[in-house]
């Protein structure tokens, strides 16, 4: 069994932050590692997301800080600003009842003004992503003279993102007696190199994932527009009739809002999220394990502590960031042996991470199509019909009598039969059309045809010029292939200006919404850098001209067409 959080040698303040976020004991992770940080132990841990990484390094940081010394004491490393922002708030709930203790977050895309002025109102632990702590550093504007623990969150991902250097400059840059720790899914040899450079015989834990089996579930997806969820869910409930069922949707407005769409419909459903007291999550899922509930909607998190084996059919309002979450989702329905179903909301943005589910879990999840009225209601005799058939064989009473005294009045058997079966069915809700929204194929297809239409009025001009048609198959080829449509553009800053792929490419997306998608090769020079970038989107380069970037005058030349 793990640690309880209660009896780790932890500050009060931090003890009673976990009490009130209803977390009791400790995951694989957190256990094996908050003892070796809090004796100032070098650390690599290996784990999966999703496995209470942040507060393993988190909570022995607190320990850490002195709230009297006004300098940065812990600096927490990110490969992305949403995870940034993701650990900021980790820290925000620990540091709840503890207000000694300042932290802050800096990232890019962000205004350098407002980081200027919380970096000056002196915090004890910043997290930050690779570039932007760097830009800081290096504009002097954050000292880490003083650090006494660094850690670099999903180092494995930094790698991928092409931030080594800064990770080696940040490592060399910082006092060599500080305590490091690397947390990482995977281990590649970077993080290996690092750990012979700059840490001190660093423990090692690797946690492995445990096996959840989604063989005994059944899977199944809706292909629908984001805006027609809560219609698709009222027939999806109407349609499986579930005794129990887990909703799950990403945040806690969505919580909010699929709870009360519910309960205007009146089903049996409630919330759960991490903003309700500790007292109202206790009802809630009290209420639910005792089967007083039918409908659970929640968050991933709020969810963590409830272990149930009735659970018929698990719901995910939206596809999770995470495939492992996925997993953990849809194992909380057919346990103890049972079969499961799990049901999942998928909008046409999301086939990526449809497919990239499907290849974790090494399976396909079954398309099902948007259940009809007609099939809704044939599906609600059928178990009104099984449920009349139960009634019969377990009555406890003769009400022959009472059947005796209505046929007396007047009243015909079948009219009274069918009475009673009105009162105890269903009541068919005024469900509102959905269509399912076209395939790309479709959109593809539709085009192709309006194309067609077009080429065969300018193909009757066209065939005097080139009966072959070599001539217009070339024009097109040309207008339409990738290559051609890329502009090679020469940009005044590189290597000796601290230039990396990923800052550019993350300058250009938050200062003139210039995606990735945009960019073709960058090669990235001493002085200079030259990018393709697709002819469309030229014209935005404009906004970024004569700004300043890695502390240059942006300038810009087109030097190939």
């Amino acid at each position: 069994m793990n640690k309880l959080f209660n009896e780790l040698p932890i500050l009060n303040e931090t003890k009673e932050a976990i009490k009130a976020l209803g977390l009791v004991e400790t995951t694989d992770i957190q256990h094996h590692t908050i003892n070796h940080l809090l004796e100032k132990k070098d650390l690599i841990g290996q784990a999966q997301t999703g496995t209470g990484k942040t507060f393993a390094f988190a909570i022995p940081m607190l320990e850490h800080i002195n709230p009297n010394s006004n300098v940065i004491q812990g600096l927490v490393i990110c490969p992305t600003r949403e995870l940034t922002l993701q650990v900021y708030k980790e820290f925000i709930k620990l540091v709840k009842f503890n207000k000694n203790i300042r932290v802050t977050s800096i990232y890019g895309g962000e205004s350098y003004q407002k980081q200027f002025k919380a970096l000056q109102n002196h915090p004890h632990i910043v997290v930050a992503t690779p570039g932007r702590a760097i830009d800081h550093l290096e504009r002097k504007t954050m000292d880490l003279s003083h650090l006494e623990m660094l850690v670099m969150d999903e180092a494995d991902e930094m790698l991928k993102m092409g931030f080594q250097e800064d990770l080696e400059k940040l490592l060399k840059d910082t006092p060599q007696e500080r305590q490091t720790a690397l947390f990482s899914a995977t281990m590649p040899d970077f993080i290996k190199k690092v750990a012979q450079k700059y840490q001190r015989n660093p423990e090692i834990v690797v946690i492995k994932t445990k096996a959840l089996t989604v063989d005994k579930i059944d899977q199944y997806y809706y292909m629908i527009k984001k805006t027609d969820r809560d219609q698709l869910l009222l027939r999806v409930l109407d349609f499986f009739h579930p005794q129990s069922a887990i909703i799950f949707a990403n945040t806690k407005k969505d919580v909010d809002h699929v709870a009360a769409y519910l309960q205007k419909f009146n089903y049996e459903a409630d919330a759960l999220h991490g903003d309700l007291k500790q007292n109202q999550r206790d009802y809630v899922m009290n209420k639910f394990r005792s089967r007083k509930l039918t409908l659970l909607v929640a968050t991933d998190v709020a969810a963590r502590g409830l272990d149930v084996s009735h659970v018929d059919i698990v719901i995910n309002y939206e596809l999770p960031f995470e495939d492992e979450v996925y997993v953990h989702r849809i194992g909380r329905t057919g346990r103890a042996g049972e079969s499961g179903t799990s049901i999942s909301f998928v909008y046409p943005s999301m086939r990526g991470k449809l497919m990239l589910i499907e290849k974790f879990i090494k399976s396909k999840m079954q398309e099902l199509e948007i259940p009809t009225i007609l099939e809704i209601t044939q599906k609600q005799d059928d178990k009104l019909f099984n449920d009349i058939k139960h009634y019969i064989d377990v009555k406890e009473k003769n009400y022959t009598e009472l059947i005796d005294r209505l046929v007396k009045q007047g009243y015909d058997v079948d009219d009274i039969i069918s009475a009673l079966i009105e009162k105890l069915s269903v009541k068919i809700k005024p469900y509102e059309d959905i269509s399912k929204p076209r395939t790309r194929q479709e959109s593809f297809s539709q085009k192709s045809s309006r194309g067609d239409r077009q080429g065969r009025r300018s193909d009757r001009s066209g065939r005097s010029n080139d009966r072959s048609g070599k001539s217009n198959d070339r024009s097109n080829s040309s207008r339409n292939s990738g290559p051609s449509n890329l502009i090679l553009v020469d940009m005044n800053i590189g290597k000796q200006d601290g230039l990396r792929a990923p800052h550019m490419l993350d300058y250009f997306k938050k200062n003139a919404d210039m995606y990735p998608k945009n960019i073709g090769d960058i090669n990235i020079y001493d002085n200079h850098t030259t990018f393709e970038i697709n002819a469309k989107a030229v014209k935005r380069l404009d906004q970024l001209d004569n700004k300043i970037f890695k502390g240059r005058q942006l300038k810009f030349k087109i030097t190939k067409k």
